[in-house]
């Protein structure tokens, strides 16, 4: 199977009319209320809404792609035979934000053909922004292209990170790396959503991220949109990345050799 430039262009008009789609079930919750569940740790949340807007958006792309595979947050890898292109879904990136009315959390929704991601569609449905890289097309902006920041070097940079769920009990639980980072760099931040991290890269407004323990479904999209926006995204040791992996690290390429030597100073104590 080949994809031709119109298959493209259906596969990210498809992936687009989702990600607002699911983007308007969430807000639509943020005002009326909803219902919060744990995921067996206590701060692992599941909302009403994730799962209203991942049905939403399942059955937006089964509607013109029936026999595609899909790979989503809360549904895991439905069960249809193998195809070459897999969409990977997280229906609300940022659940702990979202709980707790922080309006910093979006849709994440990343095409991956024959193991490539070559579409990712990330909507924060806050701020009415939608970022989109498509392989080999660039990275835009609410359709404005967008690039990585000109920032040269880790003591300039503006820095941000997450920690798993985990946190608590994990002894590879990424404080050692913050505390690194954060009396080498410019500045530090947290947002609670990769997705979001990724896509700040991408458009310059920070300057490098790197996290572990991540799913698939956080970064099969930014992945494409960060190196779409020429910025770089490797594992922690400089091995190109994949979204299977366990551990990320993404930049604009010029402080990605300073933040891996870093992570390999303190990783390595």
């Amino acid at each position: 199977m080949t994809l031709s430039p119109n298959d493209i262009d259906d596969l990210t008009q498809t992936a687009i009319q989702a990600a607002r789609l699911g983007g308007a079930i969430l807000q639509d919750y943020a005002q009326k209320g909803f219902t919060i569940e744990s995921k067996g740790e206590s701060i692992n949340l599941v909302t009403e809404a994730d799962l209203q807007s991942e049905k939403a958006i399942i059955q937006s792309i089964r509607t013109t792609f029936p026999e595609h595979q899909i790979l989503s947050e809360e549904q895991g890898l439905q069960d249809i035979p193998q195809h070459p292109i897999k969409w990977i879904i997280d229906p609300l990136d940022g659940t702990v934000n979202f709980a707790h009315g922080f309006p910093m959390y979006n849709v994440s929704i990343g095409v991956e053909y024959e193991g490539t991601c070559i579409i990712g569609a990330i909507y924060d449905p806050t701020r009415n922004e939608l970022f989109l890289g498509q392989r080999g097309r660039g990275a835009t902006l609410n359709g404005t292209p967008i690039h990585v920041s000109a920032t040269p070097t880790l003591v300039k940079a503006l820095l941000v990170t997450g920690f798993a769920y985990d946190i608590h009990t994990a002894t590879d639980n990424n404080l050692k790396e913050f505390s690194a980072f954060a009396i080498r760099a410019g500045g530090m931040r947290r947002t609670g959503t990769a997705a979001i991290d990724l896509c700040y890269i991408a458009c310059g407004r920070l300057d490098g991220f790197w996290e572990l323990q991540l799913k698939p479904w956080d970064t099969a999209a930014g992945k494409v949109i960060v190196e779409e926006a020429g910025g770089k995204i490797t594992d922690y040791a400089g091995k190109p990345y994949s979204i299977y992996g366990s551990t990320v690290l993404a930049t604009n390429g010029h402080i990605h050799s300073e933040m891996i030597e870093v992570l390999r100073e303190i990783r390595s104590a």
